[in-house]
């Protein structure tokens, strides 16, 4: 008894950024509990918007784009992992380079309000940086390290949305003429 010839499996291909997610996913995995805060591998400051889209291949474009102070936009997000919390990371341009790095992540529904993921990103902080500066308001608590071209802080916000912010910022050079 003959059977017919089994019918070729197809296998479906996953896109850009399910094959990111699963990078990603690898990576957090299988890396120290620290690296989690670090920027994504091959990220850095001062890159431009076509390297950084070569980088993260699974990069979203912001809908609107978030717009700060000295013509940063906030163009492209991420999903990322920091501390335990899921968020985003938002990428700003000014110039055509990349110049900052905001992680947000909503704590609304952790029990302590995002106060354990707070201490841990600290704690990697101290770390790598050494002491931080820190500073306790009402409604939020905050760390930084000052780098030599380069700031890192933490926020913890309570009130009026709790949420926990991890930002990396290129230092803006101060022109002497401008003092």
């Amino acid at each position: 008894m003959s059977f017919p010839p089994a019918a070729p499996a197809v296998v479906p291909r996953p896109s850009p950024r399910m094959i990111a997610a699963a990078v990603w996913l690898a990576v957090c995995l299988h890396a120290p509990a620290a690296w989690a805060q670090d920027l994504p591998a091959g990220v850095q400051l001062g890159m431009t918007q076509e390297a950084l889209q070569q980088t993260l291949p699974g990069l979203e474009r912001v809908p609107r784009p978030q717009r700060l102070a000295g013509g940063l936009a906030g163009t492209w997000r991420w999903p990322a992992m920091v501390a335990g919390l899921s968020g985003q990371q938002t990428f700003f341009f000014q110039g055509g380079q990349l110049r900052r790095v905001e992680f947000f992540a909503d704590t609304r529904n952790q029990p302590d309000s995002g106060s354990a993921a707070f201490e841990r990103i600290v704690s990697w902080g101290r770390g790598q940086y050494g002491p931080e500066r820190g500073a306790r308001d009402t409604g939020s608590t905050y760390a930084n390290w000052a780098l030599e071209d380069s700031d890192v802080y933490v926020q913890n916000v309570t009130a009026p949305q709790a949420g926990l912010r991890l930002v990396y910022k290129a230092r803006q050079a101060r022109d002497a003429s401008a003092l």
